[in-house]
């Protein structure tokens, strides 16, 4: 059975060398020459040796565990992504975590509440977002629950309201039809229910600019009418049609271009 005949500071805070019978033999974390209350004389076999190696390791391992999470918020699985890059041995992992578990700083049900608040203030993401967010760090369908609660429905409209208004911006120069469904659509990608842009449509849809849609109607429908010049009759007008309503354009609206130019036609061939 060795003894210890020498602990030494490392040049590293918290690290100590631990000398048995006059020669090195391991190094130890502070929190582990305290857990086995190392001290000069004390003898040590081979298998208390083994257990202080294996604390020491799970030490270091927490040390670095505890630096990456000084800089943000972690989940569970972040944590053992981290440490499965730092090529930490399987067995370790575990008691890391539930060290960190239990000094409230590995906490996936406050992760899940942290982010819920922080995108709900600072983005307009919908909770299918945010949602899908949470299940790629593997939270737990219960914690997500938990935490989207915060998300109530007045504050959706309130958000889903501000994005509508600026996506409605962006599409401007789309006609009506076509600018609602890109607006609904664009609430349903950022993770709002399909009902949620029923709700919010009238406080969000901009007064329409008649001369404008006008002139954007005539713009297309001259292209198009254009396009479709080697068919005739009924099925250049068929193809004419099916093209401006995939563009948005109201039927009604087409229909009276076409009733125009149908006129100015018969006109011209007067």
């Amino acid at each position: 059975m060795a003894k210890i005949t020498k602990i030494e500071a490392q040049k590293r805070q918290g690290r100590y060398n631990v000398y048995l019978d006059g020669k090195y033999a391991f190094p130890v974390a502070e929190s582990v020459l305290i857990q086995f209350r190392l001290m000069k004389g004390m003898e040590i076999d081979q298998k208390l040796e083994a257990q202080i190696t294996t604390a020491d390791q799970i030490a270091r391992a927490y040390s670095r565990m505890l630096d990456y999470l000084s800089h943000q918020l972690r989940t569970e699985s972040d944590v053992i992504q981290k440490l499965h890059d730092l090529e930490t041995p399987e067995e370790f992992i575990e008691p890391v975590l539930q060290k960190l578990r239990a000094q409230k700083l590995l906490d996936d049900h406050e992760y899940a509440a942290s982010y819920v608040r922080t995108e709900m203030n600072t983005d307009l993401k919908g909770p299918g977002n945010i949602r899908q967010k949470l299940r790629l760090k593997k939270i737990g369908e219960n914690d997500i629950d938990d935490a989207l609660a915060q998300f109530t429905l007045e504050r959706q409209l309130e958000n889903a309201t501000k994005l509508a208004k600026k996506l409605f911006r962006r599409y401007r120069s789309q006609p009506i039809r076509r600018q609602e469904q890109k607006v609904r659509q664009g609430l349903m990608t950022k993770g709002y229910a399909s009902t949620i842009y029923d709700q919010v449509k009238d406080q969000v849809e901009p007064e329409e600019d008649f001369d404008q849609q006008e002139e954007l109607l005539n713009h297309q429908a001259e292209k198009i009418w254009h396009r479709y010049r080697r068919y005739q009759g009924y099925e250049r007008e068929m193809k004419f049609k099916q093209a401006m309503y995939r563009k948005g354009f109201d039927l009604d609206a087409t229909q009276a271009w076409l009733d125009r130019q149908d006129s100015e036609e018969s006109f011209s061939d007067e």
